[in-house]
């Protein structure tokens, strides 16, 4: 009775942790509009059109110490207050490059959101992990934390291009501009201002042990590195948001570059990528009560790896009727090389990978989960990087062939999975 209670007192916690996930989700989603606008309304490069993306995930390299050492001075309700001013002036930023025409104000706006990504992503990974308690049930939060994220991430490009129309697809508009977006910005805004308003006045528990370490403030000899199955999951999670933006980023430039397709039944396959990820989670979140991390982390590892090594060997002249999620949320058939299908199926597998992750890298961390939780942000740079070297490999011996970066980078989650996740340094005290 006493645990029903518990999780009854949790509700709005949980609830305004799941809105957070939606807002993070809701301002990165921005920046795949606004690099094809930018791109038409600056005359950049394919690489030079990516770098607001860059600069979003850059800004975790950056910000991800200083976020797990707010968690531990001022607490997770006010580290993420701050996280909502400070996403709140980088889409201010944002809307002032339109104003000013200037692609490096631009960046910055993009850069000073990252920063935003970043805290809140600090914040709400360890909480629904406590939340939940840890183990599988703070597993089942996470995952259904990913379902908040991946239906935002469904929706923005239909929210998005229904406010800023056609300079949504800006390779179809070359007038296009910033200005063209405002109304998504005005809308990000709100969103900000609203969620600060709301957080303000929804009570969140302090995990009791980011509050011992604030109060006592004595030097401690061991620290979220000292254990091994920590300093692995910050690797794996490098890796892992790597794969996932990797396979799809791939994929698109192969398809619209590499085979011309036409550029809205690309969007259509790749949004199916994103479509497929929310619904893994919502099967990940259902069973996550029953399965372990470990146990779903080494499957979808193996699934995934099925399905690169079968896309790199299929003929690209073979042919497949796919079906496809469509940006008018509807469904439809679309004719792609069969690997691209296979690719795209991968994202039931990287759907519940970073919720398995993050529950088996900071299992029995106790006082040292909000540090960790912070390295853990710095990592998330790895959706910057590993595409980059995919990228350049892909230069090299053509875009099927670049998945090998994507394949090693699973064994590594395989071997996580299996054996690095477990924690063989008991012995330090974390209470």
């Amino acid at each position: 009775m006493e645990h029903q209670n518990q999780n009854k007192s949790y509700v709005l916690p949980i609830a305004m942790m799941f809105a957070l996930f939606f807002m993070i989700s809701f301002v990165t989603g921005l920046q795949a509009p606004l690099g094809n606008i930018t791109k038409t309304q600056f005359g950049l490069s394919n690489f030079a059109s990516q770098l607001g993306y860059f600069a979003n995930f850059a800004a975790y390299a950056f910000m991800g110490i200083p976020a797990g050492l707010m968690l531990q001075r001022i607490g997770y309700k006010k580290t993420a207050l701050a996280a909502i001013v400070v996403g709140f002036v980088g889409v201010c930023i944002t809307f002032f490059s339109g104003i000013a025409d200037s692609f490096a104000v631009y960046l910055t706006g993009a850069f000073v959101a990252g920063f935003s990504m970043c805290m809140l992503n600090a914040v709400v990974n360890p909480m629904l992990n406590t939340l939940g308690g840890g183990g599988k049930r703070g597993n089942q939060l996470l995952q259904f934390g990913g379902v908040v994220n991946s239906i935002g991430a469904t929706i923005v490009p239909v929210l998005v291009g229904y406010l800023i129309g056609a300079a949504a697809n800006a390779g179809d508009n070359s007038s296009a501009q910033i200005t063209d977006a405002n109304p998504a910005l005005y809308l990000a805004m709100g969103i900000f201002a609203l969620a600060f308003i709301v957080l303000a006045l929804v009570q969140i528990p302090e995990p009791q042990t980011a509050v011992q370490v604030k109060e006592v403030g004595v030097k401690d000899s061991h620290s979220a590195l000292s254990f091994r199955h920590f300093k692995l999951g910050a690797v794996a999670i490098f890796l892992y948001v790597g794969i996932e933006v990797g396979i799809q980023s791939i994929a698109f430039n192969f398809m619209k570059e590499g085979l011309n397709m036409d550029a809205s039944i690309v969007g259509s396959v790749v949004g199916t990528y994103w479509f497929l990820m929310l619904i893994g989670r919502l099967v990940g979140g259902s069973l996550g009560h029953k399965f372990s991390s470990k146990g779903m982390l080494a499957f979808v590892s193996v699934l995934g790896l099925i399905f690169v090594f079968t896309a790199m060997l299929m003929p690209e002249d073979q042919k497949v009727n796919m079906l496809v999620f469509k940006k008018d949320i509807s469904f439809g058939f679309a004719e792609v090389p069969i690997g691209i299908m296979f690719l795209i199926l991968c994202g039931l597998c990287t759907s519940v990978m970073w919720g398995g992750i993050f529950n088996l890298a900071t299992e029995g961390l106790g006082k040292y989960t909000a540090a960790a939780s912070g390295i853990f942000m710095v990592m998330v740079c790895g959706g910057g990087i590993l595409p980059a070297i995919q990228g350049a490999v892909a230069d090299v011996v053509g875009y099927m062939q670049s998945y090998w970066v994507i394949a090693i980078a699973l064994l590594f989650l395989l071997y996580y999975a299996l054996v690095g996740s477990k924690n063989v340094n008991t012995d330090i005290k974390v209470d």
